[in-house]
């Protein structure tokens, strides 16, 4: 990283592996905000396309920093810029979604209003692979004490999301053993000891492709659980039985419909609505999905998840 100057009030940090021409569009959303007072590093993970040459490009703004890494994967990457900042919040940039330009002025006065707020998120409206905004806009999340709500579902869209860095000075940065679900892992940890704060607008931009939901979803299902026990083992006696519950029977419900829809996997989908009941019997859905494999056709929507 170049010399620096005075501290910024939020470092973005932008992990980029490969992520091609997106990347000067995401950066320069960044730098285009009404609140300018930040700086923006990028972690270039490896990259073997010209995506350096391309933050090399902004390099005349003092804001931005370069780092370069051999190829270490999204967790190292994301904690190599962490380590590196030193705004007193943090936020985040996927390399290939872009910031609504007012995102910081909207989203840190919610920091004011209460000292016990850790985290301030919002919506996210899509985008198409060329940067066209699709019509939808995701994201309905409470405010408050939401440990209870995000143990049973990760709610909160990563780069939507700005945290207080002394909360990370606290708790740590990303488990680096998480291939999956770093986001969800944090906020969890985050959550114990924080309030959170929802933002009723679209600030972010997050770009979907072809296909996109189909990828390692067994993966990611497996991440989930195994998070969850984590998390479990860390805090004995933090949340209910129904809460746990609650949150095993949701995680095979969705784990079920992945099976069904995007592996076509009705008998494995079956088990985890089987499991879901055995585990929850009150869960409506769980009941609701297994009847739904009855059927010979069906259209049914799979609900959006984080990093």
């Amino acid at each position: 990283m170049k010399s620096l100057g005075a501290a910024p009030a939020v470092s973005v940090v932008v992990a980029a592996y490969n992520p091609g021409r997106y990347v000067e569009a995401a950066v320069r959303s960044v730098l285009e905000q009404s609140m300018p007072d930040l700086e923006i590093i990028v972690v270039d993970d490896g990259s073997t396309d010209n995506t350096a040459a391309v933050v090399e490009s902004f390099m005349h703004d003092p804001r931005v920093h370069l780092i370069r890494q051999k190829n270490a994967g999204q967790p190292r990457a994301k904690n190599a810029g962490l380590r590196a900042a030193r705004g007193r919040f943090i936020a985040f940039c996927d390399a290939d979604d872009l910031w609504v330009k007012d995102k910081l002025e909207k989203q840190l006065p919610a920091f004011d209003s209460d000292a016990r707020i850790g985290v301030v998120y919002s919506q996210v409206a899509t985008i198409d692979p060329e940067g066209r905004r699709t019509g939808e806009i995701t994201g309905n999340g409470p405010s408050g004490d939401v440990i209870d709500k995000l143990f049973v579902e990760n709610f909160v869209p990563f780069g939507s999301a700005i945290v207080r860095k002394d909360v990370l000075d606290t708790l740590g940065l990303f488990d680096e053993d998480l291939a999956m679900g770093i986001d969800w892992d944090l906020w969890l940890r985050v959550a114990v000891h924080w309030r959170f704060c929802f933002i009723r607008e679209p600030l972010y931009l997050y770009r979907v492709w072809p296909g996109q939901m189909s990828r390692n979803w067994r993966g990611r299902y497996e991440h989930a659980f195994r998070i969850m026990k984590k998390f479990i083992n860390n805090n004995p006696g933090l949340l209910s039985k129904r809460v746990i519950r609650r949150a095993y029977a949701d995680s095979h419900v969705e784990h079920g419909i992945c099976c069904a829809i995007l592996g076509g996997l009705k008998r494995e989908a079956a088990l985890n609505y089987l499991y879901a009941i055995r585990t929850d019997p009150r869960f409506f859905r769980a009941w609701q999905e297994l009847a739904k494999l009855a059927l010979p056709s069906r259209s049914r929507s799979l609900k959006q998840n984080g990093n």
